[in-house]
């Protein structure tokens, strides 16, 4: 945990930019992936200190850059105000200037692999996102297996090149877990934002939207977790402790919730 905060203290600083703060949300570091993602690093040994920091620093700057393109509405409204448009351009001008960070921390690693496993993974995103912005889907379950890439590829990419794909099936269906139980929690009226993306792209469809469907989603995906993290070889025992602890805590949150209910 105490080279968790470091890590979270040392992105704090590349990310400040007091003009950005004063006009847009700040961006968020997903505090999941960078647990995950600090010890998928810490734990390859082959690794210096100070690669390692620069190897989870880059790739959590492109996992926001990300995100922050993703805050950019697509088309323009009709009645939209002079802030509303200032927000949107700075929104694109901010996720560029994340990008701009991690070209320059990966000038500093020197590592070509690394370079080439970012860029790789973040191509794949762009072209599963343009799945989605064309209506490229034909059913629901391709629809989510879609969303759980997008969200993994990133972390995929960099346990693949640091540990091979032995870890690559419970990262995905955990970060997909963790997504539906935090739109879950921000639920309003009934809808979450992932079941009202593919509601509204359209598709001929019986899938139903709304809170009941999400609970069946996380009930599978904890299963699927389950079953994932069984297979992970033992000298990954880190790794499994991590993922084993998140995956206890959020069936105890579901228990409670069905208590309660």
């Amino acid at each position: 945990m105490t080279e968790i905060q470091h890590i979270r203290n040392l992105l704090e600083d590349k990310i400040h930019n007091e003009y950005l703060e004063r006009h847009i949300q700040k961006p968020i570091i997903h505090e999941g992936k960078l647990q995950i993602l600090a010890e998928l690093v810490f734990s390859c040994d082959s690794l210096s200190i100070i690669q390692k920091e620069r190897f989870v620093i880059t790739t959590m700057m492109v996992q926001m850059a990300l995100d922050t393109h993703d805050l950019v509405p697509i088309g323009n409204e009709e009645n939209e105000t002079k802030e509303e448009k200032l927000s949107k351009q700075l929104n694109v001008l901010a996720g560029d200037y994340y990008s701009g960070l991690y070209y320059y921390l990966l000038s500093e690693i020197e590592d070509v692999e690394l370079i080439h496993t970012l860029a790789i993974a973040i191509k794949n995103i762009n072209e599963y996102k343009m799945k989605l912005y064309y209506k490229e889907i034909e059913t629901f379950e391709t629809f989510m297996d879609v969303t759980k890439q997008i969200d993994s590829m990133l972390l995929v990419r960099v346990a693949r090149f640091l540990h091979g794909d032995e870890l690559n099936q419970v990262i995905s269906d955990w970060l997909l877990t963790e997504r539906l139980v935090h739109e879950k929690i921000g639920a309003t009226a009934n809808r979450t934002p992932l079941l009202v993306q593919w509601k509204e792209m359209n598709i001929d469809t019986s899938y139903k939207t709304g809170l009941n469907p999400i609970d069946s989603l996380i009930e599978k995906q904890l299963d699927k977790v389950d079953k994932a993290l069984s297979q992970v070889p033992g000298k990954y025992a880190a790794f499994q402790s991590l993922i084993r602890k998140k995956l206890e805590n959020m069936s105890f949150y579901q228990s409670s919730i069905v208590e309660e209910g």
